[in-house]
C-alpha cells in the first residue's frame, strides 16, 4: 500500500478479504490514504502512463 503510493501515485487499493483481518484491512487502508506521492525520479514512470491516457 505504501510503495504503491509513494512510487506510483496509485490511486486505487486492492485487498484480499479472505486472507486479511479487519483490522490488518483498516491499517492497510490508513497507511495508503495518509502517503503522498514521493515524485522525484518516480515522476518519470507516472508521466509515461498519463501520456497514454
Amino acid at each position: 500500500a505504501e510503495l504503491g503510493r509513494l512510487h506510483n501515485n496509485a490511486n486505487i487499493l486492492c485487498l484480499p478479504a479472505r486472507f486479511m483481518t479487519d483490522v490488518e484491512a483498516y491499517r492497510s487502508l490508513k497507511v495508503f490514504l495518509s502517503t503522498a506521492f514521493e515524485g522525484g525520479r518516480h515522476e518519470r514512470r507516472v508521466s509515461k502512463i498519463k501520456c497514454c491516457i
